[in-house]
């Protein structure tokens, strides 16, 4: 199996190689546009922490531009473009769209395949929007981004790790030359100045990318159907978690660390939560009656309009909203130095190819 494995990762690297050269080569074309785009990406598969990293920059950009958040809207059932609005269901327009939207209303999200066409549209349907924020953009090359911001996670190092399906990376190494910034995401309390210069050392390749470091910050337990404003539960009491994330563990540690923690469920990223599943969930709740159900941030978004759920079921479901916070490294003033590059775009008056 590990000999398949193995050869099925150098497949996918030349596929890959191949597939850089020929954008890189000008025989596939790239298009840039007259309004700024920050691509959020990663080069590997799983939880990084890229939606946080959006909402951040929503949080600390939105005073200043107007700014639209464009997806692909992965594992949605709908194709082509769609803007995304908080009545919406997740199954339509994807988990992580969503989740944004309805944390940021006033923001113009967009799920689209085609991220070229999809800015061409915003531009005409939103002249108000002076920045594009392109989430898990970095290996749509058609698209050429203005700044691309590398999300890496920090319990799993990009040196030590191999291409699909033997690793985790889904792009090249050396594609990381292409970043202006890093964020390492999830980063522990307990990481040293000297962990952080290695992180600095493997990551940087050219001299003008900076490095930061930041955590995922809890904003305190909140009901996922709120049926008394003096609803509330207690720090330590009994929890049954539930996940359906792409990295889970440091929602698990963070909440057994609130919790007194006497179940879990645990499924793949973008799960779609079944019958079965909650029926398995509720069995649980029934032997744990004084239990609360913990969900993350992303799964409220898919059960928040769950159909016919036990009452007992909908009283004990909370989550645990979550933010990401730079801590201190090597290298600070992220946003002014973020501001700084996009403002610095060249002004055209249409599409170009590359």
């Amino acid at each position: 199996m590990k000999t398949l494995k193995t050869i099925l990762s150098w497949i996918y690297k030349l596929v890959i190689v191949i597939r850089h050269r020929l954008y890189d080569w000008g025989l596939f074309k790239s298009f840039s546009f007259d309004i700024p785009i920050v691509c959020i990406g990663n080069i590997t598969v799983g939880g990084t922490g890229k939606t946080p990293a959006a909402e951040y920059l929503i949080s600390q950009l939105g005073t200043r531009y107007q700014i639209a958040l464009l997806s692909r809207g992965y594992g949605r059932s709908t194709k082509g473009y769609r803007e995304v609005t908080t009545r919406d269901d997740y199954g339509d327009v994807g988990d992580e769209p969503l989740q944004i939207k309805l944390k940021y209303p006033s923001v113009t999200v967009v799920v689209s395949e085609d991220r070229v066409a999809a800015v061409e549209r915003i531009r005409a349907e939103h002249p108000e929007v002076n920045l594009i924020i392109m989430d898990d953009g970095f290996q749509h090359r058609r698209l050429r981004a203005k700044v691309n911001i590398i999300i890496v996670d920090a319990s799993r190092p990009i040196d030590a790790d191999r291409m699909l399906p033997l690793g985790r990376l889904r792009d090249v190494k050396s594609r990381l030359r292409a970043a202006h910034f890093f964020i390492v995401t999830k980063c522990p309390d307990t990481m040293s100045p000297l962990d952080k210069r290695l992180w600095c050392n493997n990551l940087r390749k050219v001299a003008y990318q900076k490095i930061y470091f930041s955590r995922i910050s809890h904003l305190g337990i909140e009901p996922l159907f709120r049926f008394d404003e003096r609803q509330r539960v207690d720090y330590g009491q009994q929890a049954i978690l539930v996940s359906g994330i792409g990295n889970a563990r440091p929602f698990l540690s963070s909440a057994g660390k609130l919790f007194n923690e006497v179940a879990t469920f645990t499924y793949g990223d973008h799960h779609d939560y079944t019958a079965d599943d909650l029926r398995d969930i509720y069995e649980c709740l029934k032997r744990h009656p004084r239990a609360i159900i913990l969900l993350t941030e992303k799964d409220a978004v898919k059960l928040r309009r769950a159909h016919r759920l036990p009452e007992m079921m909908r009283r004990a479901m909370y989550y645990l909203p979550i933010e990401m916070t730079l801590v201190e490294g090597p290298d600070h003033n992220f946003i002014p130095n973020l501001i700084e590059e996009i403002d610095h775009v060249e002004q055209t008056f249409e599409a170009k190819g590359k």
